[in-house]
C-alpha cells in the first residue's frame, strides 16, 4: 500500500499484520480522493477507524489543512505513528488513540470539513458515529461525511431518520462509498 497522490506521492506505507484491520484498497481511496479533490483543499479531515492511516495521511498528502486520525488499537496507532514519521505529515495530523465515541464525545472542538467513517463492516458503529457528529454539531453545512461499507442498504436504511441526505454512492467491488451531507 502506498500514498496516491499529492506531496508524499508513491511512499510505501507500513500495514498492519493479520485480518484484524481491512485496508482500504488504493482504488478506492484513488477514487474517493477524485470525488472528494475540490474540497479537500485547507479542509479539517477526520479519519475515524484509521488502521494503517493511509486516507488520513493521503488526505494531507493531497492538501487538506489538517488530519484527526482516531483508532482504539495500540499496534494501529503504532503502525500509524510510523507512517506518519515516514510521509514526513506530523505537523498536519492529530492522532489519538481512543475509541470512535470518546474521540467524538470529548476531544473534537472544531467543525470537521470531511468525515471518513471506515469501521468493522459488520458494527454499528458508523450509524453510531454519525449520531453523535451530529448530536455534538461538529458539521457544517458543507461537511461531507463519507461511510466505507460492505452492505450499503443497512446504513442508508440507519440514516435514513437522521437530518443528513445521501449525496451518491458508489461500489468498487465489495467497499461501497456512501456520500452524505446536510438536508437541502
Amino acid at each position: 500500500m502506498r500514498i496516491i497522490g499529492g506531496k508524499a506521492k508513491g511512499t510505501k506505507l507500513y500495514t498492519l499484520p493479520g485480518e484484524q484491520t481491512r485496508p482500504t484498497l488504493d482504488r478506492v481511496r484513488e477514487a474517493l480522493f477524485n470525488i472528494i479533490q475540490f474540497e479537500l483543499q485547507d479542509s479539517v479531515f477526520l479519519d475515524l477507524f484509521s488502521g494503517s492511516g493511509a486516507v488520513g495521511i493521503e488526505a494531507i498528502s493531497r492538501g487538506a489543512k489538517k488530519a484527526i486520525l482516531c483508532d482504539n488499537s495500540k499496534q494501529a496507532i503504532e503502525i500509524i505513528k510510523k507512517n506518519i514519521e515516514k510521509t514526513h505529515t506530523i505537523a498536519s495530523i492529530e492522532l489519538y488513540q481512543t475509541t470512535f465515541s470518546q474521540l467524538l464525545q470529548n476531544k473534537i472542538k472544531e467543525k470537521l470539513d470531511i468525515i471518513y467513517i471506515d469501521p468493522p463492516y459488520q458494527s454499528n458503529y458508523a450509524y453510531e458515529a454519525i449520531k453523535i457528529i451530529l448530536e455534538k454539531q461538529l458539521t457544517n453545512k458543507n461537511t461531507i461525511i463519507i461511510v466505507e461499507t460492505d452492505n450499503s442498504e443497512r446504513i442508508i436504511q440507519q440514516v435514513q431518520n437522521l437530518p443528513i441526505e445521501i449525496k451518491q454512492q458508489k461500489k468498487y467491488g465489495r467497499a461501497n462509498l456512501i456520500f452524505l451531507g446536510e438536508k437541502e
